[in-house]
């Protein structure tokens, strides 16, 4: 009988671990959505706009604004040719004074 009641104990020992990490885990995400969350967001958002103010730099003459030899757009070809469209998109899209705020 002794097994079947360390096999019932071992059972709440883990169920109670599972609870409690759960919950750790949900008060590590509070803790990082209060401290971290808005600053990882800004980062972010200021990684994005260094990316797209490079490629406007280096291909602007893409949308009609000629800033540098084309010699070094084409050396730096390779390495921005994944990230052309998705900076044409956000480049030619229409903004709003929420996407200011926001």
């Amino acid at each position: 009988m002794s097994d079947a009641g360390d096999r019932a104990r071992a059972a709440r020992d883990l169920a109670a671990r599972v609870r409690n990490s759960s919950g750790w885990e949900t008060l590590r995400d509070v803790f990082y959505g209060m401290f971290f969350y808005d600053s990882v967001r800004t980062l972010q958002r200021q990684r994005a706009d260094l990316e797209h103010l490079f490629i406007l730099v280096m291909f602007g003459d893409l949308v009609g604004v000629p800033i540098l030899p084309p010699y070094y757009s084409l050396r730096l070809l390779p390495f921005t040719v994944p990230h052309v469209q998705q900076w044409k998109n956000r480049l030619l899209r229409e903004r709003d004074l929420t996407d200011l705020i926001g």
